[in-house]
């Protein structure tokens, strides 16, 4: 290919983008620059919405648009639009929703045709460059939008009005509405059930991806319920994720998914926004079952995280690290031939290693069957039984040999990590970090408590404004922020409060919720819209959007219900309360029919249901029994569950009513735990045990009166 001068993309903020900035075709960011020249041109746009961690995202640019007889097509008949959608997903949300409702499909990458408007007409993922078993190609498609633009205009402007209106009604839920019934739960557990594969774990078929709300609403449901079934649901799906090859056996983390329903061959991408909020699953897991695989599992993701996906001097939380290094391997830099295994271990520790992590002469690869993807086949005892060995002997190479294969690994060329910082994915691990504080206690909850806040500090120094809420991003060119961003930031400074009692976190979090009330919620139809009402025009498909499903993300609105629900029980303020019920009556019609697929839902249900419970632990900095107590409290898994450390001397006045007159005549006295949800408190109690049995089995009765 002939040298070209960078395209306009190579000042872009995004690394997706400016790693587009060599190719032949005059791109455009999303803006009313490029709508202003497709209309001025008349010529309709070509829409690539893509993200730099998206492996075929990269085979599309390499084919197609670094193709210089393709981009000579697309300069010629369209105006082309490049996006990235982590940093735009506003812009992504409705091209997806729309394209899927074309085409069937709906990922990345995702090609839109659109109407000089921005109006789609067309469009579908990834398109190969030529016909292709029996699928025409991205040059013919090309030659054919334009064609069709020209000759048949007043059928596609149609087509894209209908098409803009049929989409602005799914995404607002205008017709969804209904009265809150807490027995959607009910139906959202059956479907969980239903689609729980009992033999590999996780739902459904392949291609499998956590569903991390899902397994939360089931853990809570078993701690209410005691039904084994659902513990059995979850602690498998939990262990199998972690012994497969989703699971990165050498550095920890979890890839985005698995393309086989046994959990083993995963798209190699790591994820900021799966690994939080697996973080969370495998905690609470642990707090449920002790079982250690899980407990690892939670360390293993702040292992990797601490050592790639963040800032360590200055906190904050990195977005993403790529599958591949070149589009010519799948996940080498993950994987491992037999060669690449015994060239870094001793004979005996290869001999090992290939049975624990099932490593042959061929692998799982496609594009290479030497290569091995690595899962826990064979546990320690079983290997020691193979070879005649001490399982303890075995344990001890498993750890030696693991760590031998991970520096080997480091001396290969590395993944790209985006360092680029979102608000909504750093307030997710703020909270999750916290949350590995409490459960894991020790120097390693310490050092997450230590980064979390530093983190939460960088977020609000970088990206919070008393008049805006949250940015988008944090840092680099000013980017307005969404939903998520409001509400995950609210809720990552509420944990932040009850970690540290700072009344600076309380305040931030409830400016944060007042401003997305103000901005961001229908006063009519109830719920939040996924922009705030003073945005900027979005220009082409500017439809209103209340972000409901996960996917993957956990549902804005719902996530705004346990928000409100946790303010509401620190001010008693009634708006709070009132107005996540309203936001439960926005989807109440069409919840149960999502089932796992809005979990986040049930979660909300439950906690406005329930009540959030406040867990008071009293006496002097640290008093052995005031810490034996937080201990008890801080084992026990409950959804919304809020632990406050308060010693002589503490400020009172952000708890809740019932809290703030029982409280005062007891700081004074020796330590104690006393548990409250709504507006009654349990009696207090000395006795960690009784506190373990209250937290686990107390907040129904307590949330009745």
């Amino acid at each position: 290919m002939s040298a070209h001068p960078e395209n306009r993309l190579k000042d872009s903020a995004s690394p997706y983008l400016r790693s587009a900035s060599h190719q032949p075709i005059d791109w455009h960011e999303w803006g009313e620059a490029a709508l202003d020249r497709a209309r001025a041109e008349d010529k309709p746009i070509l829409l690539d919405i893509g993200a730099v961690w998206c492996h075929w995202c990269h085979v599309i640019d390499r084919e197609s648009y670094e193709n210089p007889s393709i981009a000579a097509l697309i300069n010629e008949h369209f105006i082309a639009v490049k996006v990235d959608r982590d940093e735009r997903p506003d812009v992504d949300a409705r091209y997806q929703a729309a394209i899927s409702a074309i085409s069937g499909q709906g990922g990345w990458p995702l090609t839109g045709f659109l109407l000089p408007d921005g109006k789609p007409f067309f469009g579908g993922t990834y398109f190969p460059p030529e016909d292709a078993m029996g699928r025409p190609g991205f040059r013919r498609i090309l030659m054919s939008v334009a064609e069709a633009y020209r000759g048949k205009r007043a059928e596609l402007e149609t087509a894209a009005n209908s098409l803009a209106a049929a989409v602005a009604q799914a995404e607002s839920y205008s017709t969804a509405r209904a009265g809150f019934d807490p027995a959607v739960v009910d139906a959202q557990i059956a479907s969980i059930v239903q689609l729980f594969d009992i033999k590999n774990g996780g739902f459904g078929r392949s291609p499998k991806f956590p569903h991390t709300s899902a397994m939360d609403l089931v853990l809570e449901r078993y701690q209410q319920t005691q039904e084994k079934h659902l513990l059995a649901l979850a602690e498998t799906t939990l262990v199998k994720m972690a012994r497969g090859g989703v699971y990165d056996q050498l550095a920890g983390g979890f890839h985005r998914y698995s393309v086989d329903e046994r959990w083993l061959v995963p798209h190699f991408e790591k994820m900021s926004y799966d690994n939080s909020e697996l973080l969370r699953n495998y905690l609470h897991g642990w707090q449920i079952t002790r079982n250690p695989v899980l407990r690892e599992a939670a360390e293993g993701i702040i292992d990797w995280v601490n050592e790639v996906l963040s800032d360590q001097q200055n906190g904050g939380f990195y977005g993403s690290q790529d599958a591949d290094v070149t589009l010519d391997d799948d996940g080498d830099y993950f994987t491992w031939t037999q060669e690449e295994l015994r060239a870094a271990l001793s004979a005996e520790e290869a001999r090992v290693m290939e049975l624990h992590f099932d490593v042959e002469a061929h692998g799982e690869m496609h594009h290479n069957p030497a290569k091995n993807v690595l899962w826990i086949a064979r546990d320690a005892a079983e290997i020691a039984a193979t070879l005649g060995k001490h399982e303890a002997e075995i344990e001890s190479v498993i750890v030696q040999a693991s760590g031998k294969m991970l520096a080997a690994r480091l001396e290969r060329p590395t993944p790209f990590v985006d360092q680029t910082m979102y608000t909504a994915w750093n307030s997710m691990f703020v909270s999750a970090y916290l949350e590995a504080a409490r459960v894991l206690g020790g120097p390693a909850g310490q050092r997450c408590r230590a980064f979390a806040l530093k983190s939460a500090e960088r977020i609000l120094r970088e990206a919070w404004s008393e008049a805006r809420g949250f940015r988008h991003r944090i840092g680099g060119p000013a980017l307005d922020g969404s939903l998520d961003d409001q509400i995950t930031g609210a809720l990552a400074l509420l944990d932040a409060y009850e970690a540290t009692l700072d009344a600076r976190y309380f305040r931030a979090a409830q400016r944060t919720l007042d401003f997305a009330l103000e901005r961001y919620a229908d006063g009519e139809g109830g719920g939040f819209f996924d922009r705030a009402s003073d945005a900027p025009p979005l220009g082409g498909l500017d439809v209103r959007r209340k972000p409901f499903q996960d996917s993957p993300m956990p549902g804005a609105n719902s996530l705004a219900v346990i928000a409100l629900v946790r303010l509401h029980a620190y001010t008693g303020e009634e708006r709070y309360r009132s107005f996540a019920e309203r936001t439960l009556e926005t989807f109440a019609g069409v919840a149960a029919q999502y089932g796992m697929f809005a979990a986040t839902y049930g979660l909300a249900a439950t906690l406005f249901t329930r009540h959030p419970m406040q867990v008071v632990v009293t006496g002097a900095a640290g008093d052995v029994a005031a810490d034996e107590l937080l201990d008890a409290v801080n084992g026990v898994y409950r959804l919304g569950k809020s632990v406050l450390r308060l010693t002589p001397g503490a400020a009172l006045e952000n708890l809740a009513g019932a809290l703030r007159l029982t409280l005062p005549h007891l700081l004074a006295e020796k330590p104690l735990a006393i548990v409250c949800a709504g507006q009654t408190c349990l009696p207090p109690t000395g006795d960690p045990e009784q506190l373990r049995a209250l937290l686990e089995g107390a907040p129904a009765g307590a949330a009745t009166a």
